[in-house]
């Protein structure tokens, strides 16, 4: 079996002629042979009515004027005997002058015909057909007339199977050649579709494949494969500009520690008082690098769908566990309404939501809200929450760059020049992990930017509804 699969062709044009070939020659081969049976009963049928045709008009002619010894061919047929009861040949045609009887048998009880197959030796390798009918003639009394013609099974059978196996020949051909056609024309497109994949390089994800203009399952699987292309060549754009910026942002802290050591060590008169003030720069760089650091990994365990455990999170309580841990000058109100339950990991939706008040903090000028609440989407109930402040707001050109990695508005630069710039990406990456959404719009409550999360919902868990409040920080962190 093993060497019958190594055997095996492997191009499917040519597995698929195999097995075309392999299911029409066994039908060719019935269809021939059922045919050959046939036509060989027709042409022994044709034999033996000829000869019984020639049988019957001897026998009316001795019925009505008799015959001398010698008889005349009739319709052609050169093989008559006229045989007594007795077995005595009386009269014959020239082809049988002194010939035994062509046969012995004689018809039955109340039937004047009979047929019959004969080999006699003086024929070699030749049958004859025969045919008789039972008359009275006047010079003989009861006698059987027979008449013979020579067997076409020979001669017949040889062409019939010749001509049948040619036949047989020319369809398998013409099955194969239609079959190694029709599959090449239905391949043609994935041939263009391997010439097109064979051309993509690493360095250059722009190219598509073709679509062929079928519209089968082969156009399907070619937009399939372009909508993939597209998909890894967003993934490969974000990780080089992931790569370039997290660089450029690593650079900086680095560039800004080894310049000042540098400058400190170079100081003949470096007193502890500024060797501990350099010392402390050092520290908020590293500091930064090390929330850097920590961001990016988080960001690679989103992109890696790293799994964490789940349970049911009452989005409510977690806004107002939040909100009261904050020490910020600006005041944060909440709106907390009942029903808001998803299921998701605590830790990774708190960071979700850390991030968005954090946001919120740098840029509100008096005032936070953390509205929560549960909604009817379109597809199921969902947990809505929303992050606003009364800050300059986000321009509506720049509220999804907001998410890129590393991207910071020139707002933000000024008022946080230590930030990492990865808090909203990761916050997206955790609202998309947990198949919600995170965008961004101007807050027509108080006029700045809202953030808005939206989670499908859990089932939601008794207790009683969270109370509307307020939290005010007494300094900012």
């Amino acid at each position: 079996m093993s060497g019958w699969r190594l055997a095996r062709p492997r191009s499917i044009r040519a597995r698929m002629t195999v097995r075309a070939l392999g299911v029409v020659a066994p039908v060719v081969l019935i269809c021939i042979t059922i045919v050959s049976i046939v036509l060989r009963h027709e042409i022994e049928r044709g034999q033996v009515d000829r000869a019984a045709q020639a049988a019957r008009q001897v026998a009316l002619h001795l019925a009505e004027a008799g015959y001398a010894e010698d008889i005349p061919p009739a319709d052609g047929v050169l093989r008559i005997q006229v045989v007594t009861e007795a077995g005595e040949v009386v009269a014959a045609s020239d082809a049988m002058q002194g010939r035994p009887p062509l046969t012995d048998k004689r018809p039955a009880e109340n039937d004047f015909r009979i047929d019959d197959r004969v080999c006699p030796d003086y024929l070699t390798e030749r049958c004859l057909v025969v045919a008789g009918f039972e008359t009275d003639s006047r010079p003989y009394g009861p006698v059987i007339v027979y008449a013979a013609v020579v067997s076409a099974e020979v001669t017949t059978g040889f062409l019939l199977e010749t001509g049948l196996i040619a036949v047989a020949l020319v369809v398998l051909v013409v099955v194969g050649w239609l079959t190694w056609w029709g599959t090449g024309r239905i391949l043609r497109p994935v041939e263009s579709i391997r010439s097109d994949l064979e051309r993509m390089s690493a360095t250059d994800l722009s190219r598509r494949l073709t679509l062929p203009g079928t519209g089968d399952e082969l156009a399907d699987l070619a937009r399939t494969a372009n909508a993939t292309l597209d998909r890894l060549q967003t993934a490969m754009e974000r990780q080089r500009s992931f790569v370039s910026d997290a660089s450029h942002e690593l650079r900086n802290p680095i560039a800004g520690m080894r310049a000042r050591l540098e400058v400190e060590l170079t100081d003949p008169e470096l007193d502890d008082s500024v060797a501990r003030q350099a010392l402390e720069s050092v520290l908020g760089d590293v500091e930064r690098l090390q929330r850097i650091v920590s961001d990016m990994l988080e960001l690679a365990r989103l992109d890696a769908d790293v799994a964490r455990a789940e349970e049911r999170v009452d989005l409510a309580e977690l806004a107002a566990a939040e909100a009261g841990h904050r020490t910020t000058p600006v005041r944060i109100d909440t709106d907390l309404g009942a029903g808001a339950v998803v299921r998701g990991n605590r830790l990774r939706l708190a960071r979700l939501l850390v991030n968005l008040i954090a946001n919120a903090e740098r840029h509100a000028r008096s005032r936070i809200l953390i509205a929560v609440r549960a909604e009817d989407g379109g597809a199921g109930p969902e947990a809505v929450l929303e992050v606003h402040d009364d800050g300059a707001g986000i321009p509506e050109e720049e509220r999804e760059r907001v998410f890129e990695r590393f991207a910071r508005l020139e707002e933000s630069r000024r008022k946080d020049p230590g930030g990492s710039g990865l808090g909203l990406a990761i916050s997206r990456g955790v609202a998309e992990a947990h198949g919600g959404t995170l965008t961004a719009h101007r807050s027509r409550l108080l006029g700045g930017a809202m953030f808005v999360l939206r989670l499908p919902s859990g089932p939601p868990r008794d207790g009683p509804e969270p109370a509307q409040g307020r939290t005010e920080g007494k300094e900012r962190r």
